[in-house]
């Protein structure tokens, strides 16, 4: 079972946590001015990065709180946890998992 850190109570089992998408995604400023095939995009279309990305989640069996975390989409390795009103940390070029990884590939 994975850990995930709530910011606010610690860690906690994942089972604790709910998925809420792709973070940093802005509200369209007039959304009554989107057409069918723009608000297709801002509803349905989010990045699928392999590597560091920014999600949303929620701790809804603890505190009901949102936060957002940066998450490793191939390790699956919690990175960093943050408030929903700060922008992602910045990214070092490899993550520890890539450096082992790495390391177990070059033997």
């Amino acid at each position: 079972m994975q850990l995930i850190a709530c910011p606010w109570c610690g860690e906690r089992e994942e089972i604790e946590f709910h998925y809420g998408g792709q973070a940093h995604i802005a509200y369209p400023d007039d959304p009554y001015a989107l057409d069918d095939e723009q608000w297709a995009q801002y509803v349905f279309f989010r990045d699928n990065p392999k590597g560091p990305f920014a999600e949303r989640w929620v701790h809804a069996a603890g505190c009901r709180r949102w936060f957002n975390a940066l998450r490793d989409t191939v390790t699956h390795e919690f990175l960093a946890v943050y408030d929903v009103r700060d922008q992602p940390p910045l990214t070092p070029s490899s993550t520890p998992a890539e450096q082992r990884r790495k390391g177990q590939e070059a033997s």
